[in-house]
């Protein structure tokens, strides 16, 4: 596999990082005397969100239509029911789900194939009775880290296993160490790496909210927040020149010490009505916007100068149909040149003002309307990929002028094991890597190339083809 080379572009680094030395220091790191673009080669999706955690897919050679209405798969494979997202790392998909036979006895697993045939290279298995809601399966998506895979299910069985065999490397039962009082969903936040730290909100007593361990031997590092545990996953963040640890729990939206668990700055963010925070959070280096369905959006103002944080402005509406600015379900929104893109509560498609959260635009034609419409949006160039509930990827263009859809395209059939009265849907983000699209349902896990040159052979082969 060709090595990555670092993108330097001013549009897609936080401030904060041009204001510290890291920009000087990659610069130093692949001897460049003047700063431009260099492009990537290819890129894993190693863990939530991409390699750098952020939703950005950085790769070229990509294609900017598609060849049909409905893409043809490289491979697909038969999997169990799930919600987490696939990972790619080093030739292997990752993915975890309940297991094939729903009606036996209750298990999770942990699954790989071959990233090329789509071939199974192993699979662990483990017993796990659901006490919670929304029984599909595990939600967190798996964590590759070198030759270790961090996977958390959602009763809080947490793994560290060998990426070549599947061997158990040490496990920890969450629920059980640290007495977590067990959200209604269940553990669904993905393990973030930090050195040779891995740490994941676990929602635990005493103190125990986030926990990091030794990536190595799973043993506790440090604990902190006396809060419940949320759903969404924990971020590093460059603020005030060094590194935050952002962890949005059932309470607060806080910013920690990922050395030591210190807490930097917190900001009260109670449900009204239920916990319900999902989306991840997203910044730009100088603000940091979360929402959840119920309690609507929070903007947080970024110190530039100390890891210090305060409202810039909150909204809500009235009432989950009624909705202010933004009203989040499962898709983080993306925050970027001061506005902000993100779909509300019923699919509504929305640009606001990042500063002060008015509504530029609206558009409903991205997913079709209804309760819980999702759609996850990954940043590609200057263009916005976007994966729906109705297993569609759409290539589009996001802008305070509007949504512009350039090509959509049938990637994954819906499945009815979730939301089966409105024809079922397609929740789990896919993963970019290596030019092919990785994408799961409740049945399946499916590759796709998304190669330009694949794409133009496709397009020459059915010119050819005379009873075409």
């Amino acid at each position: 596999m060709p090595t990555p080379r670092l993108t330097l572009s001013a549009r897609r680094l936080p401030p904060a990082l041009w204001a510290s030395g890291w920009l000087l220091g990659t610069i130093g790191l692949v001897g460049l005397v003047t700063v431009f673009p260099v492009s990537l080669a290819a890129d894993d999706w190693p863990q939530w969100r991409g390699p750098q955690r952020d939703g950005i897919w950085r790769e070229t050679g990509i294609v900017d239509r598609f060849p049909a209405d409905e893409l043809s798969h490289r491979w697909s494979v038969p999997i169990g029911s799930g919600y987490s997202g696939p990972t790619v790392a080093d030739g292997r998909v990752f993915v975890t789900d309940r297991g094939l036979d729903r009606t036996g006895p209750q298990q999770e697993r942990v699954l790989c194939f071959d990233e090329a045939t789509g071939q199974s290279l192993w699979e662990l298995a483990y017993p796990c009775t659901y006490t919670i809601s929304y029984t599909a399966g595990p939600r967190a998506a798996v964590t590759v880290d070198g030759q270790r895979a961090y996977a958390v299910g959602a009763m809080g069985d947490f793994h560290c296993l060998d990426v070549h065999n599947g061997d158990i490397l040490w496990k920890r039962d969450l629920k059980a160490d640290y007495d977590v009082e067990m959200p209604i969903w269940g553990i669904a936040a993905a393990p973030l790496i930090d050195g040779d730290l891995v740490i994941q909100q676990v929602g635990g007593t005493p103190a125990a909210c986030l926990v990091a361990f030794d990536k190595a031997t799973g043993q506790e590092v440090w604990r902190s927040l006396s809060e419940r545990a949320g759903y969404a996953s924990p971020v590093l963040i460059e603020q005030a020149g060094r590194p935050v640890l952002v962890c949005w729990t059932a309470d607060t939206v806080s910013g920690l010490n990922p050395t030591t668990g210190k807490v930097y700055w917190s900001v009260p963010f109670p449900p009204t009505r239920m916990p319900i925070g999902i989306a991840t959070p997203v910044t730009d280096g100088e603000r940091l916007f979360v929402s959840s369905f119920y309690d609507g959006s929070l903007m947080l103002s970024l110190d530039q100068e100390r890891p210090a944080a305060r409202v810039l402005w909150q909204k809500a509406g009235p009432d989950e149909r009624t909705t202010v600015a933004l009203h989040v379900m499962i898709g983080t929104p993306i925050l970027e040149d001061g506005y902000l893109y993100g779909v509300d509560s019923y699919g509504q498609l929305r640009c606001l003002d990042a500063d002060t959260g008015e509504r530029i635009w609206e558009d409903t034609t991205a997913v079709p309307t209804a309760r819980w419409a999702t759609i996850h949006l990954v940043r590609h160039e200057e263009e916005v990929w976007m994966f729906n509930d109705q297993g569609e990827l759409l290539i589009t263009q996001l802008s305070p002028d509007g949504f512009q859809e350039r090509d959509r395209a049938q990637l994954i059939e819906r499945t009815t094991v979730q939301l089966a009265r409105r024809g079922g849907v397609t929740w789990a983000h896919p993963a970019f890597a290596n030019r092919h699209v990785f994408a799961r349902n409740d049945e399946r896990l499916v590759c796709s190339s998304l190669a330009a040159e694949a794409a133009e052979r496709a397009d020459d082969s059915e010119a050819a083809d005379p009873n075409r």
